[in-house]
């Protein structure tokens, strides 16, 4: 057969075109899969229409301050207070009687001084008449009323009664719920209350202090105080010695409210193996949120048999003034938020957030210019206001099924106004979930607002509903109303998108 040149030549051209654009395809396509990404898990959620356990009651949610720190946030001057301080805590217990416990370490280094007498070793902060007056005018212009803690460590009791009379007399009983007696009494033989100069450790108590030498005392102070006072306890920071609630309740049947601390994670640890070292992982797990609820659920359970109530009056991310880099970003928020709903769930009948100048889990930080005030709000603030406009007094959990059950995590409520309330907490820092969520009467649009952040570890540039409280604020409220998207439900079930890290409240 006789060959031709040209045929041959553009035979061979276009063979090669299609081997080269073959390759590109290819190519194409294996760049696009290279960077595909997987698909976003699907939620399924059903919220029920029977709502279920006790209302939330009035003044649910507030915060936790230290004797020593209390003017530091307030100012001096009981004319001219913090106006940024005060608008932060009522968005908290809008249009309520908020709940504000002052106490905390502080509560066993504070006395009011006696003439004549040295102090105990471990005190180290003096009441006076012009803290008396800055806290009477705080308490005032929020119409709040007061849990304060008075020194038990001290080891005596008539300096107690001293201090507790100066505080009831200066700032008004009416404004005063309770007088808690010392502060974590059950981890005084632990852990240090005093260091000398030289060093030594002085312990409030000896190793081997017991439950019911605690209980002793408390009756002393109680005695010393008056049978009038209010007073609570028994401010345990540990669960060990709650085994012996019921005998504390029996010793002291005067007792109105019970509190307790919690703290799940422990910044005091070295060690990044041991249980409770704090990171982001280890905040967003269900161990800091639902197992601390859990586990103090039966404790709630007596002190409501009898009669009384039962607050959480300190809490944060974590103790020993909190980790940087932990309880100071986004994910706070997303912990505090779903452990607000955990502990009503359980009962629990009010929660103080601890906040200390200078800590990692400093709710908000203040500067006084000349200028006037303003506030730098952190992360965990958001999570807690969020956690206050889901869930107002006086409405009900609604029942909700989740499936699979994971980090995406739904609370709902029925309001007192007849709304429901949806909320979804994506606890998940790298992936998104889309919620297919049924909700009864869901036939026309709902509004969805989003708590987000850049990331769970970002320490700023965190919205609800688009807006923020920015670098600083000076009125102390987000700066418009909240922005919000339409959310159509088809067939009764609506379609939500939940990015990785973020929260959002559907109302219907």
């Amino acid at each position: 057969m006789r060959r031709h040149p040209a045929r041959n030549g553009f035979l061979a051209a276009l063979t090669a075109a299609l081997l080269a654009l073959t390759v590109a395809v290819l190519a194409d396509l294996g760049s696009i899969t290279a960077g595909a990404q997987p698909a976003t898990p699907t939620v399924s959620a059903s919220v029920g229409s029977s709502p279920s356990g006790q209302p939330l009651p009035q003044s649910f949610l507030g915060v936790s301050l230290e004797y020593s720190a209390l003017h530091l946030y307030t100012g001096r001057d009981p004319r001219a207070l913090n106006p940024v301080l005060i608008q932060l805590v009522r968005n908290l217990a809008p249009g309520q009687t908020p709940v504000l416990r002052i106490g905390g370490n502080s509560a066993d280094t504070t006395w009011w001084p006696v003439p004549g007498e040295i102090p105990p070793i471990g005190v180290k902060y003096a009441l006076n008449e012009g803290w008396l007056q800055t806290t009477k005018a705080f308490a005032n212009a929020l119409g709040a009323k007061l849990i304060m803690g008075v020194n038990l460590a001290g080891g005596r009791p008539a300096d107690a009664a001293i201090e507790a009379r100066a505080i009831l007399a200066g700032i008004g009983r009416q404004s005063i719920q309770a007088l808690e007696i010392g502060n974590e009494p059950d981890v005084y033989g632990l852990f240090p209350w005093y260091r000398d100069r030289r060093g030594k450790l002085f312990f409030a108590r000896a190793h081997n202090y017991s439950l019911s030498e605690y209980i002793t005392q408390f009756s002393r102070w109680r005695a010393a105080l008056g049978r009038s006072t209010p007073v609570t306890g028994p401010a345990f920071a540990e669960l060990n010695w709650l085994s012996g609630l019921s005998t504390f309740i029996n010793s002291e049947p005067g007792l109105s409210v019970l509190t307790i601390h919690r703290y799940p994670l422990r910044a005091c640890l070295t060690n990044p193996s041991a249980p409770g070292y704090p990171t982001i992982p280890n905040l967003l797990a269900d161990q800091a949120s639902s197992d601390v609820a859990q586990a103090v659920a039966p404790y709630v359970a007596t002190t409501h048999a009898r009669g009384l109530s039962f607050r959480v009056d300190e809490m944060n991310s974590a103790s020993c003034s909190g980790k940087w880099g932990v309880s100071n970003t986004f994910a706070s928020a997303l912990w505090v938020l779903d452990t607000l709903f955990n502990l009503a769930n359980v009962g629990v009948d009010g929660v103080n957030i601890h906040s200390l100048p200078g800590a990692a889990y400093e709710l908000f930080t203040f500067k006084h210019t000349a200028f006037g005030w303003e506030a730098f709000v952190h992360p965990e603030y958001y999570g807690m206001l969020l956690f206050a406009q889901a869930f107002p007094p006086g409405s009900q959990l609604l029942p909700v099924t989740v499936s699979p059950s994971g980090p995406l995590k739904v609370w709902a409520t029925r309001g007192s106004d007849s709304k429901t309330r949806v909320v979804l907490i994506n606890k998940d820092p790298a992936n998104a979930y889309q919620v297919q969520l049924q909700v009864p009467g869901a036939v026309g649009p709902a509004q969805l607002e989003r708590l987000q952040a850049p990331s769970a570890s970002s320490t700023g540039e965190v919205t609800l509903g688009g807006q923020s409280f920015g670098d600083e604020t000076t009125t102390g409220n987000l700066p418009g109303p909240p922005q919000t998207e339409a959310v159509v439900p088809v067939a009764g079930t609506y379609t939500i998108t939940v990015p990785p890290a973020s929260a959002a409240e559907l109302t219907q």
